[in-house]
């Protein structure tokens, strides 16, 4: 590291790079590398290739990444909890990424499918997936999606609230049905993570408290009340609980306390129901590497902590465990996938910083905004929760000294930033290409036409050969459902 590099308007945790040329893990899939002239290829496919075969901006996945991330998960997992409750069902949350060929890797792997929309449940019966592998989340479930999940016979409905409880339980009875449910409780675990992505505090839209007093029932909390709801529906079969308590979180604590809570729950509503809940749902949101100092955890790590935690709670209860399940979502897809972004405008602005003595100047320093030709409109994460991420110079090698940037997409917004802070070669200029790591989850997914830019494609890389599993938008796409068009 060369200190007199060091920028005062980077952020503290934002180190110089020792060596700006380098691919600093775990940032990157396997298979992600640097050739001789510097040029990051995947599986052995130079970046400069697939923006000549597909163009940019472009999602560019590892297949072989996400099978062995997947793979992993229900590995560790099953093998953790095999004497506690024979495994663990591990359901990848879709609203992470999902499409047809996603859907296939899943559960040709061993997991499960999580949906949240009739849309996503359309992709996955599009793949193949047979019902009894989904779950439909939602805090706001139409009927339609109600009764497709019925048509479909799923696995479980995760049920949010006292009235669908309701409403799911009236469908399946006009449909002489049984609907398998879950009930996704709040546990008032508090998670480290951004306001918005953090689920399992009391005042926000999603799940049944667990708080008493939260129903107009003095004493009853809503989740007990729908317990004792849903036992008394012919037409539900209750399955178990289920919390989430967020996203991109990293301090085990919160799923050791969130599991303990609702594990005790579970026992007491069982012995005073006297009924039996079979299934325990614990969530997902492990975090994932967006930048060099983020510290994720194996999957193993997390495995092996949280069943020991059901093991000792289960002791201390004097309960069996209920089939245990989890989501993970970004902690597979997430660093699976880079952008790749081609450089277009340039510009080096000044700013002041006091210089924090009296009677003396403000100290200016250059920061430098690199346009690329994306943006918000693939990436709406930072300006959505300031979610930080990395980039590097792809296209080739540098030797020039680094310099504070920032990366910028192409929309008319001045909150239109892709990368807040990065070291970057002096030298980058249009035409290079950078890569942004780590846009597996909630990039895609969050895309927009804003500005009328057409979605990117999405590139999965396997044994050296490359294949589009989402095509790129056209104009043509975009001005398809424009019904002037045809009268213009």
């Amino acid at each position: 590291m060369n200190p007199s590099h060091e920028s005062p308007l980077a952020p503290e945790w934002l180190a110089v790079p020792e060596d700006l040329n380098a691919l600093q893990s775990p940032l990157w899939a396997a298979g992600v590398e640097k050739n001789d002239a510097g040029e990051v290829t995947i599986d052995g496919i130079a970046v400069s290739k697939l923006k000549e075969q597909f163009g940019t901006p472009l999602f560019v996945m590892s297949e072989s990444d996400f099978r062995s991330r997947a793979r992993a998960f229900k590995e560790a997992f099953d093998a953790a909890f095999a004497d506690i409750c024979g495994g663990v069902d591990v359901y990848y949350a879709g609203k992470s990424f999902l499409c047809t060929a996603v859907a296939a890797w899943v559960v040709e792997e061993g997991l499960r499918l999580d949906t949240c929309s009739g849309g996503e449940l359309a992709v996955a019966t599009h793949a193949g997936i047979p019902g009894a592998k989904l779950s439909l989340h939602g805090n706001n479930k139409s009927d339609a999606e109600i009764n497709r999940a019925l048509d479909l016979k799923l696995g479980r409905i995760v049920v949010d609230s006292l009235d669908e409880l309701e409403r799911v339980a009236k469908i399946a009875s006009s449909r002489g049905e049984t609907a398998k449910v879950m009930l996704r409780l709040t546990p008032g675990v508090h998670a480290h993570t951004h306001e918005f992505i953090a689920t399992a505090h009391e005042d926000q839209k999603f799940g049944l408290s667990m708080a008493e007093d939260s129903t107009e029932e003095k004493g009853l909390s809503a989740a007990e009340e729908a317990v004792a709801a849903a036992t008394s529906y012919p037409s539900v079969e209750l399955l178990g609980l289920h919390c989430h308590i967020g996203s991109q979180i990293f301090e085990p604590d919160g799923f050791a306390l969130a599991a303990v809570k609702l594990l005790g729950f579970q026992a007491a509503m069982q012995a005073k129901y006297s009924i039996v809940m079979p299934e325990l749902d614990l969530g997902g949101g492990y975090g994932i590497a967006y930048t060099p100092v983020d510290t994720p955890r194996p999957p193993a790590d997390i495995a092996q902590a949280m069943a020991a935690v059901v093991r000792s709670t289960c002791a201390e209860l004097g309960i069996d465990s209920p089939r245990i399940s989890i989501e993970p979502g970004r902690a597979i897809v997430g660093s699976t996938t880079f952008t790749l972004y081609e450089v277009g405008t340039l510009k080096t602005i000044r700013v002041d910083v006091p210089s924090g003595k009296e009677d003396e100047e403000n100290v200016t320093y250059p920061r430098r905004y690199v346009s690329v030709d994306g943006g918000m409109s693939d990436n709406a994460r930072p300006v959505l929760y300031d979610a930080d991420y990395s980039a590097i110079l792809a296209s080739r090698g540098s030797d020039a000294a680094p310099q504070l940037s920032r990366v910028v997409g192409k929309h008319c917004e001045s909150g239109d930033i892709v990368v807040r802070d990065v070291y970057l070669p002096a030298d980058v200029a249009a035409g290079d290409l950078l890569a942004v790591p780590g846009t597996g989850a909630y990039c895609w997914a969050l895309s927009s036409n804003y500005n009328y830019l057409a979605r990117p494609g999405v590139v999965a890389v396997r044994d050296g050969a490359a294949r589009l599993i989402v095509r790129g938008e056209t104009e043509e796409d975009l001005l398809n459902r424009d019904m002037g068009v045809a009268n213009v």
